[in-house]
This record gives C-alpha cells, structure tokens and sequence, in this order.
C-alpha cells in the first residue's frame, strides 16, 4: 500500500510505522477502496516547516537565475518521465480520468519551463534620472526581490498544476514553500513534494504538509509566513483574506462560467465544446461549463446538439480509456449536486439529458431552464462543482450580457460569435476575469494572467503574473563620486 511522509527540510517524517505522527487513509471515490495513507502533521511539525522555509530563503534568495532555472527544468523533466505513474495515481486517489491527469501533467511540465525560462530573464531595471534636473549625477535602479515564506494552499482537483502555479514562480523568484494540499489529494501532494525533492530542490526550499484546518490557519498567521497563496472555495478564501489583513493574499476561487452562443456559431462545435467543458472530470473544475445562453434564433439547434453530446459523454470508473466524466470527489458532493438538480427542477427546470447516479458517478446532466426562471435555484446562483449545465434562450445579446454580470462569480466567459462588434461589447461590459471567444471558458494558458473578479478572487496568476505577486519592488538610488 502506498504510503506518503511530510517533507520538512529535506527529510520525509511520519513514515508508515512512525507512531508520533499521525496518519490518514485515502480512499477512491470510485469504489471506496484503499488507495495508501498519509502522514499529517500537527502543529510540532508545522512549526518545523515555518523554520525550515524561513532558514532556506536566506541561501535561496541569494541562489542565481541559471541555478534556479535548471531545478526547474529538472522537475520538468521528472513529471514528464513519470507522467504515466502519476495519472493513475490521480485516478485512483481523486478520480480524475486518466486521459484528463495526462493533460493536467503535460501543463503542470510546462509551467515549470516556463517559470525556468522566467528565471533567467530576471534583471534589474535601470532609470535615466536626467529627466529631473536633480537627477544629474544620481543612476536609479529597481528590482523585484522575494518576500519569503510563502504559504501554499491548493485544492484536490488539480493536485500537481495548480500546485505548480504556486511552486513554481516561488522558487523562480527565490522564495521559499510551505506546501498543504487538500486532505482529499494527500498523496498526490506529497508525491509531487518528494518528486521536486528527488530533483535536486535544496532542503528547505520546498517543504510539504498535511494537516487539519486549524493548524493550516495557524501557520497562515505565522508571523515568518510572508504571504498566502490559496485555491479552493470563497468561503474559506475570504475567511482567510479577514483574519489576515496586513499580509499578501491570493485567492483563485470559485466560478460558475458561461458560455453565450450567438446566432452566427458554429453549434455543433459550440455544443461539443461546451459539452467538453461541463462534464470533464465530473465538472469540478473552477472554470467548467456551467450556464450556457444560446440566442433565441438558434436556441432549439443548440438544445438538441447539446442533448446529443451531453448524452454521448462516456462516464463511470476513471481508469477506463475514453471515460471523461468520473465520480464525484465524495458522497457528500454526489448527495448535493442531485439536491440541486431536484431543486431546481421544483422551480420548474427540465432534465433533457443524464441526471442518473450510480454510486459518486452522476451521469452528464443538461438542465433546460426558462429565461425568465427566478433565482432561488442554487443551481443558477451557486456554483455546482459537479457535471451539470444549464440551458436558457437569449432575446437580445445585451441581456445575455447582464446575465453574465448578474452572478456572484466572475472567473471567464466563453463567446461563440464572429462579430467584432459584440466581440468588442462583451470585452468592456463583462465583469470577468477572463474572455474566450470561439470556444469555451474552460479554457486557460499557462502563460496567460489567470484569475477573478468578485467571489472568483483577488490577485492572479500565471507565472509571470504570479511572481508579480510574491515579489516586490526595491528602489536605489545612488550619487555619483564628484
């Protein structure tokens, strides 16, 4: 059985028969098996951690780009050597489809080149100071130095990318990694953290826990922790951004994103796409396919493409080739996202496609809502997380766009139209993130600021963007010797 320690200044603690550590067992939430166990930490270890972080950036921080840049490059190169292992691992521990944990592998590769790459092109800025007649005999230089510590918090969906959208531009720019991932991805977690060591990453530099939610609160008020970086849920997003006013927070958040399909889309495309982007991994993405608003002119085509593709969606045990739409991360999820879909059908929402579960596997469900449908469905008001779309008529392209500006939300919206003036509408009305046009939201690059506006987040993401985050500018300016 497979078992994962904590990683804490380059020494795994907490093996499989070391009783001072406590220990968890991960299951599938397929078919309830025993996956392998877990070490977690309590706030001993946690401490370990902080100090370790803490006494690493001071090396760390001085390290040069070209050495930061081949550690990346070396972890680079070992996701991709041990893609295969790690998939299945993903399928077996949160249930993701293996076709999808290869794909999440193969970005999780390029985030780290691309942060390499980021790494050697780090200079500092000079300013000609002559602009100012004070400025003669002064040079002005800047530059973006690291803060620390940086305390990182990632979800169970995306175990390695997300992670590596926080690891990866912390140790580009010299900062240092108190990694905590989700209780549900626990050996994930570790994996990862034991493969970047196994790369050569010095001890300290990456440090990696599991540990209950008031321990992880605990380290995140630690004064030696510089800065917060979290995805998961707004609820403890903004928990964590109230009890932690004076230091840096980032929050990738929640999302229930749209996609608006004009008159003049290609719907069977459209519809596959948006398909795609609804039920892939069960829907818990944060930028999966939630609401789609198709303009009444072509509203039955998309209805009926979509009933097809929804309906040709192959789903049940993850590890089998071709499945896209596995189980839900647990009972619990399974049991509301089904509460959700009979709420909303008592406000008069119709079932066109799927809606039956077997164990944590609900089958792709495509939901027909009317236009005017009130907003008591947590359906249409909350973000679902599981694989359900809904489906609603459009009068006018203004309309749509209000009803995008009208959710809580605003991570990316997905815009099926070749018409550059409501291309151009939609890039200054909406209130999102993030604006994909001809094809669906779900799409991101890794390259690319990533994040949201309202309860999706504060801050962004993307290497580049990310070491925005967890660096900050020094001025100097020096007078010249007469």
């Amino acid at each position: 059985m497979l078992h994962r320690e904590l990683l804490i200044d380059g020494v795994f603690l907490g093996g499989p028969c070391d009783q001072g550590i406590g220990k968890t067992v991960q299951r599938s939430p397929f078919d309830g098996t025993v996956v392998g166990s877990a070490a977690e930490a309590g706030r001993p270890e946690a401490a370990q951690a902080i100090a370790a972080a803490r006494d690493a950036f001071l090396t760390w921080r001085r390290s040069d780009g070209p050495v930061r840049s081949e550690l990346l490059r070396k972890i680079a190169a070992t996701v991709r050597a041990r893609r295969d292992e790690l998939a299945e691992l993903m399928a077996l521990e949160i249930g993701k489809p293996v076709a999808l944990g290869h794909g999440e592998l193969d970005r999780c590769a390029l985030t780290f080149e691309l942060a390499a790459d980021l790494a050697l092109e780090h200079r500092p800025e000079r300013f000609d100071l002559t602009f100012d007649p004070r400025g003669t005999g002064y040079t002005g230089m800047a530059e973006r130095l690291p803060i620390g510590p940086i305390f990182c918090i990632t979800p169970y969906n995306w175990p390695f990318n997300l992670a590596a959208h926080k690891i990866a531009p912390a140790l580009a720019s010299g900062n240092t990694v108190i990694l905590k991932g989700s209780p549900l991805a626990a050996l994930c977690s570790l994996t990862f953290a034991r493969l970047i060591h196994e790369a050569g990453c010095p001890s300290g530099v990456l440090n990696a826990i599991q540990c209950e939610a008031p321990t992880a609160e605990w380290v995140a008020r630690h004064p030696d922790v510089r800065m917060v970086s979290f995805t998961g849920s707004p609820a403890v997003g903004f928990h964590l951004k109230s009890i932690l006013p004076e230091k840096r927070v980032a929050l990738e958040l929640g999302g229930d994103s749209f996609a608006i399909i004009c008159e003049d889309a290609d719907v069977e495309w459209a519809a596959k796409r948006c398909a795609a982007g609804a039920y892939g991994y069960a829907g818990q993405v944060c930028i999966a396919v939630q609401h789609v608003l198709a303009e009444r002119s072509v509203y039955e085509r998309v209805r009926d493409a979509l009933s097809t593709s929804t309906g040709q969606t192959p789903s049940g045990d993850p590890r089998e080739p071709g499945v896209v739409c596995g189980p839900m991360i647990t009972s619990d999820a399974a049991d509301r996202v089904m509460e959700w879909i009979d709420e909303a059908e008592s406000f008069g929402a119709r079932v066109l496609a799927g809606g039956n579960r077997i164990g944590n596997v609900i089958e792709p469900t495509l939901v027909e809502v009317s236009d005017n449908a009130p907003d008591g469905p947590r359906l249409l008001t909350e973000e679902v997380f599981g694989p359900v779309l809904t489906l609603a008529a459009f009068e006018s392209f203004d309309a749509a766009l209000a009803r995008v500006n009208a959710s809580r939300y605003g991570l990316q919206t997905g815009l099926f139209t070749a018409h550059e003036d409501r291309i151009a509408q939609a890039w200054e009305t909406l209130e999102v993130g993030g604006l994909v046009v001809g094809d669906f939201p779900t799409l991101r690059f890794d390259n690319m600021p990533y994040g949201g506006t309202k309860r999706s987040g504060i801050g962004r993401e993307g290497v580049r963007f990310a070491i925005e985050e967890m660096t900050e500018w020094r001025s100097l300016i020096r007078r010249q010797a007469p």
